[in-house]
């Protein structure tokens, strides 16, 4: 397990974080575990992310629909908001089982809410809030959160 934080002074720069880390690992599948309050930027994160992997569409917050899909290339980025989800049960309604069956990036708000039910991730991203933006502290959980930990601090300028 690795651990690595960084800071970003504007949401441009957390959406430019997203994408130097799409640039730096491309399609691999993962599940990627985001927390942090409400307002701390985590659908920006993924919108940079997808900004980076050459999506050009709208870019929602999935906070009404729960999960919102991006086709992408070469596999389907799915980015899931668990605010609003009443009972972790209501995963199997969503598909969720589905989604994990094939190779896909697949992005979670809000994990705690789906305890029991989600994949543990192979990296997670917290976003705090403080005075001057945001800092995110990534933890990797797998081989693969380390490849991606890895390849995003490599790129680091």
């Amino acid at each position: 397990m690795s651990e690595a934080r960084l800071h970003c002074g504007s949401e441009e720069e957390q959406a430019a974080l997203g994408a130097r880390l799409a640039r730096a690992v491309g399609e691999q599948p993962a599940v990627v575990h985001l927390t942090g309050d409400l307002g701390a930027g985590k659908t920006t994160l993924v919108r940079g992310f997808l900004r980076g992997l050459g999506h050009a569409g709208p870019v929602r917050s999935p906070t009404y629909t729960l999960v919102e899909p991006y086709p992408l290339e070469s596999l389907t980025l799915y980015h899931l908001d668990l605010y609003r989800l009443g009972d972790p049960e209501e995963l199997e309604y969503l598909g969720l089982r589905d989604l994990l069956a094939e190779p896909a990036l697949v992005f979670v708000e809000w994990p705690e809410r789906g305890r029991g039910w989600l994949p543990a991730p192979d990296l997670e991203i917290v976003i705090r809030h403080r005075d001057e933006g945001r800092v995110l502290d990534f933890v990797s959980h797998s081989p693969v959160g380390e490849r991606w930990l890895r390849a995003l601090m490599q790129g680091k300028t």
